[in-house]
């Protein structure tokens, strides 16, 4: 069961401070203890919930266009200099495909948004429980 609650390293991971990582890989075994003793119908609603859940990359891609989009809106009805806006974030979104890492990336992460690989981890840990759930009845 160890090797599958360890999300592993991604690019995201890599980046991110072991303290976060850490924090974030005890919530999933946390969670996966609480729903070991649940209900499976509990355990159900719970990977439907982790299958609707914004990774980080979702996350960063909303905030980027919705700024990239301020910017452009900005630059057409005020001034013309807030079109920096969105060099600047499509700066940052090459950078972050490139190396994983861009300044919004550890507020993301200290805010609790996790990698598809670590949401993923939880939903195949629980996906087993029910599976043993359902082998034992």
């Amino acid at each position: 069961m160890e090797a599958i609650l360890n999300p592993g390293k991604d690019r995201v991971r890599k980046v991110t401070s072991d303290t976060i990582n850490q924090k974030i890989d005890n919530e999933i075994a946390r969670n996966i203890d609480y729903y070991s003793s649940q209900s499976s119908e509990r355990i159900k609603a719970k990977i439907k919930k982790l299958e609707e859940e914004w990774d980080v990359e979702r996350t960063l891609e909303l905030n980027a266009s919705l700024i990239a989009l301020g910017g452009v809106i900005l630059a057409a009805t005020v001034n013309k200099k807030w079109l920096f806006l969105p060099a600047l974030i499509t700066t940052f979104l090459a950078q972050h495909a490139i190396q994983g890492w861009c300044p919004p990336i550890p507020l993301f992460r200290k805010l609790g948004v996790r990698t598809q690989k670590e949401i993923e981890t939880e939903r195949h840990a629980l996906l087993e429980l029910l599976e043993n759930k359902n082998t034992f009845i």
